[in-house]
Order: structure tokens, then C-alpha cells, then sequence
């Protein structure tokens, strides 16, 4: 099979794990914040829940690497998504709608992580097209933004604050057809398997541990931006029209990414392209703290959206270039894990902090702060290539 139109199917996976069942709920936190009666702990709460089980789907699929099929993984992973999704808009209790969180982040991490691991078998002994391909992969986050940004805000703002069950019934049934359209495909790839009597190699983690530090500060700084800036847009009398533009924005130059990082991630073996990730996310983050406006906005949305996705591309960038390809899909889950646990205190803490400050402003700097010590951390990384 041609490995564009893999690629192109394999994309589908951040698309649903993140696009969808992660970032979209920036969009529907405002409305069930109203419905609800949340506060902005409450809200980061429900964030949290997804990074959790985020966190139990990177070990998961940690465990299960080498046992089970990495085209598996990814579409029964899927399917745990979008399920999990359609369930959201079936229940306004809190502790089922962090199950629901919870399950949907187990199945996007088993996709999004298998999915980055057949990916990289694509072309194994060609560095430009491996590199070009992880970032149309990545890219394909940018896929399920745009969506989220087109058909959320103005169904919200039709229907009110007590229609958000129908936001997450649209996502849920989104990526039922997105399992649909890609299960043929992906079900019939191979997965690299080692020779019947091989000792399954030790990942040298200990060489990662920057990279991984850096990772980790990287999942607890982002998920602030992308949970509450929706949020921070209304209160500061943002729109609709501000929320479908910048949102939109944010899916653009996720998909920009693709093109702009692909020579970066080809020749570089280390930590720089993590470490630019993060700084990059760092400074776009604030932007609209310093320039207030709908200009500042949508600066900041495409200039988040060009870097920050790169973070998942450049550590298994690290992964493809430094370890043999039995190992992939073990590091991958093992980088995601770390990140995963970052996520699970970002939206959390962020949410404690704009309560006790009264204002998400000092979440967004918060947020900011820690993307830059992680693009710190994060440069310290050498290559560590096994012989």
C-alpha cells in the first residue's frame, strides 16, 4: 500500500486523541462551566481526568508494546475514544463525566502512541521522508481543531450553554466515522516484531532522562494554554467569531507545522527540536497578555498551533534516530507517560491558581514559566544512539 495514504489514515489518530477528545473541550468548558456551575478548578478537573487516563494508556501501551500489534493498539484505541465521547453527552455527572475522560484518554494515548510507531516503520532507512511523514502525522492534530473550531462555537452559541451534550455527541459520532474509514487500512499493517528467541533489548532510559524531564515540563505547561484560553477569551468579551477564528488559527499552523519542522527533525538527534517546541510554546502562549487585541489572539493561536504539536514529532524525532526499531514504540510510550503525568497536574493547577488569583491571567503565566524551564531541561539532551 502506498505509504502517503497510510500516513494520511494513521493522521486520523491525533486528529480523534487530541484534536477531538483533548483540546476540543476548551470549547465546551465555557458552556458547561455556565450549565454547570463550575468553578475553574471544577473545569481544569475534567481536563485532568483525560490526562489521567492518558497517563494509564501511555503505561498501557508501554506494557503491551512487543505483545500486541501496534495496528491494534491503534484501532481499538480509537474506538475506546469514540465511545467514550458519545458517552460525554449522555450525563451531566461529574464523576461520569470523568470516567468518560478517563476512558477516552486510555484509548488516545494506545492510538496516538501506536499510530507514532507504525508511522516511523514507514520508511525506516530514509531520514527526510520518516521526518516529513511524523509531521504530517502530527499534523493531523491540526485536522480535528479546524473541525472542532467550525462546528463548536456557533453550535454553542445557537443552542446555549445547556446544549454542550450535543458538542461532545458531534465529536463522539466524528470519530466513529474517522474508525471507520481508517480500520481496513491500519488493521492490515505489519508491526516491527523481533526474531522468536531474541531478548527484547533494555531502552536506555537513563540517557533520555532530559529529554524525558523536559517532556514532562512540556505536558504540565501546554495543556494550560489549550484548556482555558477559550475561557480567557470570554472573559475578556471575546466572541463566537474570535472563538471560531483563533481556534481556527490554532489548527492551521498546527498543519503548518508539518512543513515548517520536517528539515529540523531530519537532522537533529538530540533535544534542540524538543527544546524549541517548548520555548516557542512558551513565548506564543503569552502573547496575548502583551498584546491585548484580536491581532495578539490570533497571532498567539497560530503561533501555538506552529509549534507546540512538535513537541510529540521531536521526541520520537529522539526515539527514530537514537534506538532500534523493536524499541519505538516502547519509548514513544515511555516519553508519553512522562508528558501524560505533566498533563494530569497542568489543568488542575492552572485552575487553582485562576481561583485563587481571580484571574486566568496568572494560569496563562504560570503555564508559560514552566515551557520554558522545560525548553531548558529540554537542550541538555545528547544524542544516545545504541551500536
Amino acid at each position: 500500500m502506498n505509504p502517503w495514504i497510510v500516513i494520511l489514515a494513521l493522521a486520523m489518530a491525533p486528529a480523534v486523541s487530541n484534536g477531538f477528545a483533548r483540546f476540543a473541550y476548551a470549547l465546551i468548558l465555557p458552556a458547561m462551566r455556565t450549565d454547570l456551575e463550575w468553578s475553574y478548578s471544577m473545569a481544569g478537573w475534567i481536563n485532568t481526568a483525560n490526562a489521567i487516563g492518558y497517563l494509564l494508556g501511555a503505561g498501557l501501551t508501554f506494557w503491551l508494546s512487543g505483545r500486541v500489534a501496534a495496528s491494534r493498539l491503534f484501532t481499538r484505541g480509537m474506538l475506546v475514544t469514540a465511545l467514550a465521547l458519545l458517552a460525554s453527552g449522555l450525563s451531566d455527572d461529574i464523576a461520569l463525566l470523568s470516567l468518560f475522560r478517563i476512558l477516552a484518554g486510555i484509548g488516545g494515548a494506545a492510538m496516538f502512541i501506536s499510530g507514532a510507531a507504525l508511522v516511523a516503520a514507514c520508511w525506516p532507512d530514509n531520514p527526510a521522508h520518516n521526518a516529513f511523514g511524523m509531521a504530517l502525522y502530527i499534523g493531523g492534530g491540526g485536522i480535528g481543531i479546524l473541525a472542532s473550531a467550525l462546528l463548536l462555537p456557533p453550535m454553542l452559541s445557537a443552542d446555549g450553554a445547556a446544549r454542550w451534550p450535543i458538542a461532545w455527541l458531534t465529536l463522539g459520532g466524528l470519530s466513529m466515522l474517522a474508525w471507520l474509514a481508517t480500520l481496513r487500512i491500519v488493521g492490515a499493517l505489519a508491526s516491527p516484531q523481533r526474531d522468536k528467541g531474541q531478548e527484547q533489548p533494555a531502552i536506555p532510559w537513563r540517557r533520555m532522562l532530559p529529554s524525558m524531564t523536559g517532556y514532562f515540563l512540556y505536558g504540565v505547561g501546554y495543556i494550560v494554554y489549550l484548556t482555558f484560553i477559550i475561557a480567557w477569551m470570554r472573559s475578556n468579551d471575546g466572541g463566537v467569531a474570535l472563538e471560531v477564528a483563533s481556534w481556527s488559527c490554532l489548527g492551521l499552523g498546527v498543519m503548518a507545522s508539518s512543513f515548517l519542522w520536517k528539515g529540523l527533525l531530519a537532522r537533529h538527534k538530540g533535544g534542540m527540536p524538543l527544546a524549541i517546541a517548548c520555548l516557542g510554546s512558551a513565548v506564543t502562549a503569552v502573547i496575548p497578555l502583551i498584546f491585548a487585541g484580536t491581532g495578539g489572539i490570533l497571532i498567539s493561536a497560530f503561533g501555538f498551533g506552529a509549534v507546540f504539536f512538535m513537541g510529540p514529532a521531536a521526541v520520537t524525532a529522539i526515539s527514530k534516530h537514537n534506538l532500534p526499531a523493536l524499541l519505538w514504540s516502547g519509548s514513544i510510550a515511555l516519553y508519553t507517560t512522562g508528558f501524560a503525568f505533566g498533563q494530569t497536574l497542568g489543568p488542575i493547577g492552572a485552575g487553582v491558581i485562576a481561583d485563587w488569583f481571580g484571574s486566568l491571567d496568572y494560569a496563562l503565566i504560570a503555564g508559560s514559566l514552566v515551557l520554558t524551564l522545560a525548553a531548558a531541561v529540554s537542550v541538555l539532551q545528547r544524542q544516545f544512539a545504541q551500536t
